[in-house]
């Protein structure tokens, strides 16, 4: 019998794990939970006799391969990946997945709500500013991004979006106008919303000169990672540029600098929360559980990351 590891250090809801235990137990593998646990040992143990894991934003990383004796596959229910050290994996032939799209609602609900909340003052009681006639600039395109702008075209934003990826007749068939260049695009938003990955080619590109080209009243929200940010830049950005807000559900490592001197034009979730619904959760869970199974069964990759 094939043993199925869910390793989440912060736990699904219950209606994901009872939903993931359905589709394991259907398919007759072993289900096994292992969650809240405080160290990375305990995991590298977990994993010694386990043919699948199923994570969040766990650490897989080359000592937990290690040791992971029969481990054949390995969904982050998620859209992210960079938890996975994908070459230590490749290099024992274990496929790697995630489960994209699954998030994305939450993440663009948490993006929108975010630029409310900095758009009326944090809520301070003061005057504060309308979305409606705001240009908002999405960058990337992925699942996340489409649903930040069809949530964006009830609040009447003007919504452009930069992905050299996808085509212009896709995004232009959403009501949105491409455009071809980052700078097209931040020089163009009072709004940019973040949904790059954290790769070699995105870490630290979101610069000064970048940022220093976006209009007068200036936000920038991310939900994506907080490794694409050029932190000293964003610092400088900060004191260069009074109208400049920076919205974010993962703290930079200079946050407290950030809270401390430019007080009112920031905001951080006290932890990455953009997945945190309960829907999400169970979207994300029971795709991850479904791909598990339909990889054993049917030798389907559909999702594979590191090919």
């Amino acid at each position: 019998m094939k043993k199925i590891l869910v390793a989440t250090e912060k736990p699904f809801a219950a209606p994901a794990v009872n939903g993931i235990r359905d589709v394991i137990d259907t398919a007759g593998y072993e289900f096994v939970l292992f969650e809240k646990y405080t160290d990375q040992s305990q995991l590298v143990a977990a994993v010694a006799d386990a043919d699948a894991i199923i994570i969040r934003s766990d650490l897989i990383t080359p000592e937990v391969i290690a040791n992971a004796n029969n481990l054949k596959i390995v969904v982050r229910a998620g859209a992210g990946y960079d938890n996975v050290d994908l070459s230590a994996a490749s290099e024992r032939g274990i496929v790697v997945m995630n489960t994209p799209g699954q998030n994305a609602n939450a993440v663009a609900e948490l993006a929108l709500g975010m630029m409310v909340y900095m758009a009326r003052g944090l809520y301070s009681g003061k005057a504060g500013l309308e979305l409606r006639g705001k240009s908002l600039g999405i960058h990337a395109y992925g699942a996340v991004g489409r649903y930040v702008g069809k949530i964006a075209k009830g609040f009447g934003m003007h919504i452009y979006a930069f992905d050299p990826y996808i085509a212009d007749e896709k995004i232009m068939a959403d009501g949105v106008t491409p455009v071809h260049s980052v700078e097209a695009l931040y020089s163009k938003c009072e709004y940019v919303s973040l949904h790059i990955p954290a790769t070699a080619e995105t870490k630290k590109s979101i610069n000064f000169d970048l940022l220093s080209q976006m209009p007068k009243g200036a936000t920038l929200v991310n939900t994506a990672r907080k490794e694409v940010i050029e932190e000293e830049g964003l610092l400088k950005m900060f004191a260069e540029r009074g109208d400049f807000r920076y919205v974010s559900d993962i703290a930079p490592d200079c946050a407290a600098e950030i809270l401390e001197k430019f007080a009112g034009k920031a905001y951080f979730t006290p932890k990455k929360m953009g997945a945190q619904t309960e829907e999400a959760n169970t979207n994300a869970g029971i795709a991850a559980a479904n791909q598990i199974v339909n990889f054993f069964e049917k030798g389907d990759v559909s999702f594979q990351v590191n090919k």
